[in-house]
């Protein structure tokens, strides 16, 4: 199954967008008992919201930040979050309507949000934090090219993204690097084959 629709965000998406986000990672505590957490959920592990109105839309009026938004028919169904880090790309918030999970629209919109970011950011590498605790997550993404990087920190408190229910809760950073930036991949090819 495919989005029919990616396209950037506008500030009007701003609640659509933090309702898909926290039914994606924070299902239990939007107080919907009707809805079925997906396999993304972190219920078990952090409690409040992943992410306010607010939040979003401080996120969607910085330059250099774009949210890709799936939708099937009017409906939105999909999002990440695509920002320009220095010659990096941070890729992040990607999250599916439970109702939509398992169907490839995760893959989907993490291709988009990494051809967004090379035709407007021309990264060197794409980068991602995944907290620790979460091993189908992380599996899911180094199935998807990305790498550990061995660097791990505490949740970030500050970030108003949530509090954890256990101590020690750690976010654990993952990159894959970009080989479509400045023809690199052409440039690679033509060296193996001595074009």
């Amino acid at each position: 199954m495919q989005v029919d629709l990616i396209r950037p965000a506008t500030l009007g998406d701003a609640e659509a967008i933090a309702r898909l986000v926290n039914l994606a990672y924070r299902p239990l505590e939007q107080g919907d008992d009707a809805v079925s957490p997906g396999w993304t959920h972190e219920c078990d592990l952090l409690s409040g919201a992943r992410i306010t109105v607010s939040q979003v839309l401080d996120i969607l009026a910085a330059t250099d930040s774009v949210v890709l938004l799936g939708l099937q028919g009017c409906e939105p169904v999909a999002c990440v979050h695509v920002r320009k880090d220095d010659r990096k790309a941070s890729i992040g918030m990607l999250a599916v309507n439970p109702a939509h999970q398992c169907l490839g629209l995760g893959k989907q919109m993490l291709d988009e949000a990494e051809r967004f970011a090379n035709k407007h950011y021309s990264p060197r590498k794409f980068i991602m934090s995944v907290v620790s605790e979460r091993p189908e997550l992380m599996a899911f993404y180094l199935r998807r090219g990305y790498s550990l990087t061995g660097s791990v920190r505490e949740y970030p408190l500050k970030a108003g993204v949530g509090e954890p229910k256990r101590p020690g809760l750690m976010v654990e950073t993952l990159e894959k690097l970009s080989l479509d930036v400045h023809g690199q991949r052409e440039h690679l090819e033509s060296e193996f084959t001595g074009d």
